[in-house]
């Protein structure tokens, strides 16, 4: 229903428009050591925003839940120390105002896509939304979603592609890099990969990154960590701080190599 394609503010990154959008970091911020660390990572890679979830939704109730507002707190002195932008995690309406007031962008997971009073309260937000496709949905399941945070005011969105549940076992899901040219004909939203959580094993990250690109992505969203081994959550899927900045360096030049041919047919 609109004509022109959407692009989305978050802090500098321009999400949808002439430059590739590198959004790096932990899976969950641990402490200050780590997260300052992952934030000059990314920073000096060249990426435009941080993750790093504060509140975390896990499959146990015994595996680490995150700092909650001491992680926040310190995603703040990141983005202070670094200029990076910030998304992290909101995973429930009553926690919501918390990460509001902090996160540049707001992210909603893949087990809360169809939350619907949440994405509500998210269509209610002054931030942008980076919403998660879920591990079992569809593409129109996805749109739905996102509609339910435009229908409330809010027309910052980001679709993310983060991996689907199927019957392999080579990967923890997989990546359906199909639905990054299928969003683009059917929706004005821009659409970003996830290859960490799209493939859960760190050696297939930076392929997948590429392919991902290559498919017509906007932007990249990639799990870093200044020691993945010792993580508290998605250390296998991971990248050392030298890998995120070979990935960095690559996902830039195709993007560049293919905007270049792109206009050159204009």
């Amino acid at each position: 229903m609109k004509p022109d394609n959407t692009i989305v503010p978050v802090a500098s990154a321009m999400v949808g428009g002439p430059k590739l959008v590198l959004c790096g970091g932990p899976c969950s911020v641990e402490d200050r050591d780590q997260i300052l660390a992952s934030a000059r990572a990314v920073k000096a890679a060249g990426g435009q925003l941080l993750r790093g979830g504060a509140y975390k939704p896990r499959t146990s109730p015994y595996a680490f839940q995150g700092l909650a507002v001491d992680g926040l707190k310190l995603l703040e002195e990141a983005r202070a120390e670094t200029g990076l932008g910030i998304v992290t995690e909101a995973i429930d309406v009553e926690t919501f105002d918390l990460v509001e007031r902090v996160a540049d962008c707001i992210q909603i997971g893949a087990r809360n896509m169809q939350n619907f009073s949440l994405l509500r309260r998210a269509g209610r937000a002054r931030k942008p939304v980076l919403l998660k496709r879920g591990m079992s949905s569809t593409l129109e399941e996805l749109l739905m979603a996102a509609e339910y945070i435009l229908s409330e005011g809010n027309y910052h969105v980001i679709l993310c592609e983060r991996g689907v549940r199927t019957f392999a076992d080579h990967t923890r899901n997989t990546l359906d890099l199909s639905v990054v040219p299928a969003v683009q004909a059917l929706s004005h939203l821009p659409i970003i990969v996830d290859p960490s959580h799209g493939t859960g094993k760190r050696d297939k990250v930076h392929p997948m990154a590429l392919a991902a690109v290559a498919a017509g992505a906007s932007g990249l969203i990639v799990e870093v960590h200044p020691s993945p081994d010792r993580a508290l959550s998605d250390g296998f899927q991971s990248l050392y701080p030298g890998q995120f900045t070979a990935l960095a360096a690559d996902c830039r030049a195709l993007w560049d190599l293919l905007r270049e041919r792109k206009n050159a047919t204009l």
